[in-house]
């Protein structure tokens, strides 16, 4: 047998074994109740909290405590920043950006927040009132 031969006949083995790995059903951690979930037409509950969420490492981005869906976070618009901005935030009782949000990669000030810290919710995640899926028994830091 050719070396062409083989690896065609590899391939196919292996394509084979994956075709029918495919066809058993996934299963998830939460087991059936996560197709009840998502068979369920209310949303998920966010948790609102006053005052936010206690981080559980030094640096963590800090949890939205409150809902960010209807939010528009795009090129040219960012939501979070009617609340959240240096000119509105004391008015609408909220946390400013942070200072750091206000820096280049380089370390210079910018006037106006980073481009690479525009899209909020790629740092900071709304937290949401679920069950874990596995037992879990993290302590952040103190």
């Amino acid at each position: 047998m050719n070396k062409f031969a083989t690896v065609t006949i590899t391939a196919m083995s292996v394509l084979l074994y994956s075709a029918s790995a495919l066809s058993d059903e996934v299963k998830s951690l939460r087991g059936d109740e996560l197709q009840a979930m998502a068979k369920k037409t209310e949303r998920v509950e966010i948790m609102n909290v006053k005052g936010g969420i206690a981080r559980s490492y030094k640096q963590q981005p800090p949890m939205v405590p409150h809902e960010v869906d209807k939010y528009e976070i795009n090129l040219k618009v960012n939501g979070c920043l009617t609340c959240h901005s240096e000119t509105t935030y004391e008015e609408k009782h909220a946390p400013k950006v942070g200072d750091s949000h206000y820096e280049s990669r380089d370390g210079k000030l910018l006037e106006t927040i980073s481009n690479r810290r525009w899209f909020c919710n790629q740092c900071h995640a709304p937290q949401l009132s679920a069950d874990p899926l596995v037992q879990n028994n993290f302590q952040g830091a103190k």
